[in-house]
């Protein structure tokens, strides 16, 4: 099983503050996450859910974790473990999510590294494809006000 360094980085149309709003607030999560929100007191130290539907229904905790950086438009970052409804070890598979938001003219350069992944970890190979239809779904909806339809 393969595990390293995820990156990833998208120009999107849009201000930092827009591109920000989209990926934070329950406006824009609902549509970029598939009806899920982040839930937390974006504190540094702070805890963090990923809830929305689900295999567990309307309240299921996809992702969880621990706020390590939060400078609003500019950076996010954070540990994360798969929700306990995916895998019975999920409290010992982690990895490290850091985004960053840089203005270029009009537009964001939004920069999504997800690293520091557990030895062995199985939902890598997963990651690495979910990230690149989350983040289309980011530039679609910060650009348009409306989401990619993946026929789901």
């Amino acid at each position: 099983m393969k595990s390293g360094v995820l990156k990833y980085e998208f120009y999107i149309n849009a201000k930092p503050e827009v591109v920000w709003d989209t990926i934070i607030k329950p406006e824009g999560t609902r549509h970029i996450m598939f009806g899920s929100v982040i839930h937390s007191t974006f504190e540094v130290g702070a805890p963090y859910q990923w809830i929305g539907p689900g295999v567990d229904g309307d309240e299921t905790n996809h992702v969880y974790g621990t706020i390590l950086e939060y400078e609003p438009n500019k950076l996010f970052s954070c540990l994360e473990h798969p929700g306990p409804s995916y895998l019975p070890n999920h409290a010992e598979l982690e990895s490290r999510i850091t985004m960053t938001f840089e203005e270029v003219g009009t537009s964001t350069k939004l920069t999504l590294v997800n690293d520091q992944f557990t030895e062995n970890h199985p939902s890598y190979e997963s990651t690495e494809k979910a990230w690149w239809m989350i983040l289309s779904n980011v530039k679609s909806y910060a650009e348009t006000g409306k989401t990619m339809d993946f026929g789901w």
